[in-house]
């Protein structure tokens, strides 16, 4: 009798790990599927209140452009994180955004790519271009498909970072 409870003793044992070990799998994968949703998922859009005034007017540039046009000098500047709030950068014939250390505008965010998107100007405007983000650039709440000319005022939101441009 000794020699049969042994037997099942040890055979509750290794259907108890069994189980142990198809739970841990579970686990595992259930983690992975969380973390790649919160990965794709696009960043909640922000909008900031109409009466805060955030930054300071560019300079005037120091150079025209050709053709007699003055160019605007526009600049982007930081309304969220809270932490970054009023950084300003400014806006140069083309610059890219992103985590990349050879980016204009660095931004330290994990939903920001390495590349995210590039500002270029076009017959004398401002245009935005996301270039192939994993969470996209939004503009005005609006998530950019295609380039976007962009003005003065409007909010760009690149990861958790909101920009307002600004002179």
């Amino acid at each position: 009798m000794g020699l049969l409870a042994t037997s099942l003793d040890n055979q509750n044992l290794l259907r108890a790990l069994e189980i142990g070990v198809v739970a841990l799998i579970w686990l595992f994968f259930f983690r992975v599927i969380r973390a790649v949703w919160v990965e794709v998922r696009p960043p909640k859009v922000r909008t900031a209140p109409a009466d805060v005034q955030v930054g300071l007017p560019a300079p005037p540039a120091a150079v025209a452009p050709p053709r007699g046009r003055r160019r605007q000098g526009l600049r982007l500047t930081v309304v969220e994180p809270e932490a970054q709030k009023g950084e300003s950068f400014d806006l140069a014939d083309e610059i890219t955004i992103g985590r990349a250390p050879g980016c204009g505008v660095r931004v330290e965010d994990a939903y920001t790519s390495n590349i995210h998107a590039r500002l270029f100007r076009r017959d004398g405007s401002l245009w935005l271009e996301d270039l192939g983000s994993t969470n996209g650039t939004w503009v005005n709440g609006g998530r950019v498909i295609e380039p976007a000319r962009l003005s003065r005022g409007d909010l760009l939101q690149v990861g958790g970072t909101v920009f307002e441009v600004t002179r």
